[in-house]
């Protein structure tokens, strides 16, 4: 697993940054990582197997979801015990929500906005028989939540590669890779505070293939301030030799 705060290598060229950031890029991605012939049924991270369904994003394809676990101090042996109720938005395969659902959090909650992942999310709840405590809902963002619902963890593994406002997507696969205008984020961001128990943590995982200087045009906008915690660099995944810089960010109402 990633090893938090490592030292940085030197900063990218404004032409390879581009690169990095390149929504069609990004949905090159989609498509490969969906139609790869040697897609499996089964994986395995952090010492455990796990189901992977048809149209769901493949975590074995890009270290983002092993990079969250480690930012949120999920999935290491021995395990930091939870006492949080959790939230977590775009769930996929649902390893982060099950890790959440093993290390002691009483109650788990997964939406996405796929149905897919869903189902997905259920499989792997109920192969690591953490059902009693994990629900899964099928919710664009807090949609389908119960308004009297609060939690002590609001986490989102975000689509953070900025797409042009009039893309239209091709696939509800496609949304986790790329955010058109950021209209996911800004709703995140207005919304995920509302969503909290007292003294209760939104937090993002985003990354520097994202636009972070639009993302706090945004939050301004919103108003919100975002602190980043923790922060790694990493190689890129199955497609890239390239470093990219993962951090966890707590959004909060900014101050008056």
């Amino acid at each position: 697993m990633p090893q938090l705060n490592e030292a940085k290598t030197a900063p990218l060229r404004h032409s390879e940054e581009s690169t990095l950031q390149s929504y069609e890029r990004s949905l090159l991605r989609s498509h490969l990582s969906l139609t790869r012939q040697d897609r499996p049924r089964r994986f395995t991270l952090c010492g455990l197997e796990w189901d992977l369904h048809p149209e769901v994003f493949a975590p074995i394809y890009s270290p983002s979801t092993s990079v969250a676990l480690s930012l949120l101090g999920l999935g290491q042996d021995p395990v930091r015990p939870r006492s949080d109720t959790f939230l977590e938005i775009g769930s996929g395969t649902g390893v982060i929500a099950v890790a959440a659902a093993l290390a002691g959090s009483p109650r788990v909650l997964a939406t996405d906005v796929s149905p897919q992942a869903v189902a997905n999310t259920v499989a792997n709840a109920e192969r690591h028989q953490v059902t009693d405590r994990l629900r899964a809902v099928h919710s664009d963002l807090f949609a389908r939540i119960d308004e009297a619902e609060r939690f002590d963890t609001v986490f989102w593994s975000s689509n953070y590669v900025l797409g042009p406002d009039t893309y239209r997507y091709k696939s509800l696969h496609e949304q986790a890779y790329v955010d058109a205008g950021y209209r996911t984020h800004r709703r995140f961001l207005e919304q995920a505070p509302g969503r909290l128990a007292p003294g209760g943590s939104a937090l993002l995982h985003f990354s520097d293939r994202g636009d972070l200087p639009a993302l706090h045009r945004i939050a301004d906008d919103c108003g919100r301030e975002l602190r980043t915690l923790k922060s790694v660099r990493v190689r890129e995944g199955e497609y890239s030799e390239e470093f990219v810089e993962h951090m966890l960010i707590e959004v909060v109402a900014a101050s008056v």
